[in-house]
């Protein structure tokens, strides 16, 4: 797998683009799309993939689905990962955990030492508990590639998982 990452947007959001097998997804297509297509023109692009529905994650949804005639689905042949419920940052935050990897992009529910924020609309301290505690049983070793900043593991991170709460 490789994994390519694309700054994009005011608020620097991550957007991933990720190749398998000459295949090649892109999650969370936030802002600037000729800078996506760009970073995709000798690749074949497969579908998209969205964490959560804020703008800074799906402004370039719509370009990149026509650019590229595809769409945003739960489903695309080709990649082999698991859709984790990780409400908290929102109501309908997804991570996507690709196991034979030990990949998981997380959108705004765990970055480089911190947590998303739970205080905007749809956000929950409570359900972003839960989430922890739920992802807190998978493997230490899992990379994380976050929805901005830097890259982490989860056995870094969860060691202040406790902290928040």
């Amino acid at each position: 797998m490789q994994i390519e990452k694309v700054v994009v947007g005011s608020l620097e959001t991550n957007c991933y683009i990720v190749t398998q097998n000459d295949k090649t997804i892109i999650i969370d297509p936030g802002d600037e799309a000729e800078k996506i297509i760009k970073a995709c023109s000798n690749k074949k692009v497969v579908g998209v993939l969205v964490t959560h529905h804020h703008f800074d994650h799906i402004t370039a949804l719509k370009k990149i689905e026509d650019y590229f005639q595809v769409k945003e689905s739960l489903n695309i042949p080709g990649f082999n990962f698991e859709i984790i419920k990780t409400p908290g940052h929102t109501s309908d935050s997804l991570s996507y955990y690709f196991p034979e990897e030990k990949v998981l992009f997380s959108g705004d529910f765990i970055f480089f030492h911190t947590i998303g924020r739970t205080d905007l609309p749809t956000g929950s301290a409570i359900e972003m508990q839960k989430s922890l505690e739920m992802i807190s049983k998978y493997p230490d070793d899992i990379k994380i590639y976050p929805g901005h900043g830097l890259e982490t593991t989860l056995g870094k991170e969860k060691a202040s998982f406790k902290d928040y709460f």
